[in-house]
């Protein structure tokens, strides 16, 4: 099996290092400041494979509680603003917007 890190990693824009904890679920990203925080804006910005792959290298060591370190990619919007890139990112952040039906 390969691991992670020894896979080829294609960065096609400006990508953060995401992950979730262990124990409440919450969604993290990886800072410049080698942490974590819940807030997107936070989040270490890297726009090469090989800044990719030591942040994510760094993440994986990180042993705070983070299950499942990956690259995903961010849009900047006007004024610096940060958002996900992709619609799985999108449901990540914003958590289930649907009624789920309650057991009677």
């Amino acid at each position: 099996m390969t691991s992670p890190l020894q896979q080829k990693i294609k960065i096609t824009g400006p990508s953060i290092v995401t992950a979730n904890r262990t124990f409440d679920g919450a969604v993290i990203y990886r800072t410049a400041a080698k942490g974590w925080s819940t807030s997107l804006s936070d989040a270490a910005i890297v726009r090469a494979a090989d800044e990719a792959r030591a942040l994510l290298a760094e993440s994986v060591a990180d042993d705070v509680g983070a299950v499942g370190p990956y690259i995903a990619p961010v849009e900047i919007k006007d004024g610096g603003k940060i958002k996900p890139g992709n619609l799985r990112e999108h449901i990540r952040q914003r958590g289930v917007t649907i009624d789920l039906p309650v057991p009677a």
